[in-house]
């Protein structure tokens, strides 16, 4: 057998052998504590405890390793402990240990070799700090985009869906125009009796399914479906919406689809049957964005409630995850686009750079264990919010909220409803 051959069968049983070994369980049993639901803040330090059992019929030894890393992947630490179980026997393990700077950290936990857990922890995320890197022209480039839009007639279109009406809520199919004459969409549900009622706009996530508002009791309800997506996508021009239009700010879908979000507030200010003096937004990942983009832009928000939000901090963003990342930076090298100029670009369109001007109360869920969009770029803008403000961690949520988020956020939109009635 010729020498490369069996070089190549010697490769191949390797990466076969420690496949497998990736696969061997622990010889012990683990339960890595949450304390402090994993978001630490000074003067103490973060504390990873682990409870050890060993139900096998004999002693054990083991090496307990704790290696921690920046959410880029870059090491800082590597702990371990030795230790011996006898059998039926129990123990905890603490590791204590100090970090470089405010932020998230990637912790994975292993017994000789053999990996237990990996999962993500914070350190006091309200002193993160992201810097912005808006251009000097931001604000005249919205103010211009706003203008743009308030030449466009919306032509409001409602139509009844009467399978889905009844005698206690009306649903209607309704179209708009907005900026460039560009038809969005959405659901939007009303109770049948007469009055003013407080109003929730829902801003959709990248690629959703458009839905139906569930009716929440006393409320109208608004799901948008911005240019291109969800209702509008059987008709989508755009492709992939986040690397359209890179050649130019003033052709990038995001500036489209961000006056969409006002066109929707100016839809449901529109209505005879909304109290203007309570109108909410709610949104998660690109919701979660266009919800902070919204209030960003306009001040007609009583309160808003974000969720694992999107389309913040750019550079910092594309080197923790791969997508959007992926797509972007394939189109860029097809368009011949410098790092610069891209980063240029998307500096407008950037959350940190726009949350500086939300004016209403905000209250902001995350996932702990997020992945696609991390909770570094959910705190770069929400860290720039200086009005009344509050976030919620959840330790073992990715890219979602826990079924509880809605009552929080309901609580948390009544509650200002309260404080301004008392105005």
């Amino acid at each position: 057998m010729k020498s490369w051959l069996v070089n190549l069968c010697l490769l191949g049983y390797s990466l076969t052998l420690s496949a497998q070994l990736d696969q061997v369980k622990p010889n012990l049993d683990y339960e890595v504590k949450q304390t402090n639901d994993w978001v630490f803040y000074s003067p103490a330090n973060p504390v990873i405890q682990v409870v050890v059992a060993n139900h096998k019929e004999v002693t054990l030894p083991a090496v307990l390793q704790l290696d921690i890393s920046t959410d880029r992947h870059q090491p800082l630490l590597a702990l371990s402990q030795s230790i011996l179980l006898q059998k039926g026997d129990s123990t905890e393990i603490t590791f204590s240990f100090t970090l470089p700077a405010p932020g998230f950290y990637r912790c994975a936990l292993s017994e000789d070799g053999r990996m237990i857990k990996n999962f993500t922890i914070g350190y006091e995320p309200e002193s993160i700090l992201s810097l912005p890197d808006n251009q000097p022209d931001l604000k005249d480039f919205w103010e211009k985009a706003k203008a743009d839009l308030a030449e466009i007639v919306p032509e409001y279109q409602l139509t009844l869906i009467p399978d889905s009406s009844n005698t206690e809520r009306r649903l209607y199919r309704v179209k708009m125009k907005s900026l460039g004459g560009v038809e969005i969409s959405g659901f939007y549900s009303t109770p049948a009796k007469k009055g003013k009622y407080p109003a929730i706009i829902s801003y959709m996530g990248y690629g959703s399914k458009p839905w139906v508002p569930g009716g929440t009791s006393g409320y109208v309800e608004f799901v948008l479906s911005t240019r291109g997506q969800g209702l509008q996508e059987p008709v989508n021009t755009y492709g992939d919406w986040i690397t359209y239009g890179l050649d130019s700010k003033e052709n990038y879908y995001y500036r489209g689809a961000f006056m969409d979000l006002i066109r929707a507030i100016d839809f449901v200010t529109s209505r005879s049957e909304v109290n203007t003096d309570y109108i909410f937004a709610e949104g998660g990942s690109q919701g979660g964005a266009f919800t902070l983009a919204a209030a960003a832009f306009d001040d007609r928000f009583c309160a808003i409630a974000p969720t694992i939000p999107f389309l913040s901090d750019y550079p910092d963003y594309f080197k923790i995850v791969h997508w959007p990342a992926e797509p972007v930076l394939q189109k860029q090298k097809e368009m011949g686009i410098s790092d610069a100029k891209l980063y240029q670009l998307l500096s407008y369109f950037d959350i940190k750079n726009l949350a500086g001007w939300i004016k209403c109360p905000v209250i902001m869920g995350v996932g702990l264990q997020d992945e696609v969009c991390p909770p570094h770029t959910n705190f770069s803008g929400y860290n720039r919010i200086s009005t009344e403000k509050e976030y919620h961690i959840y330790p073992l949520n990715g890219h979602n909220t826990p079924e509880s988020w809605w009552k929080t956020k309901m609580d948390f939109f009544e509650k200002q409803m309260r404080k301004r009635s008392r105005k």
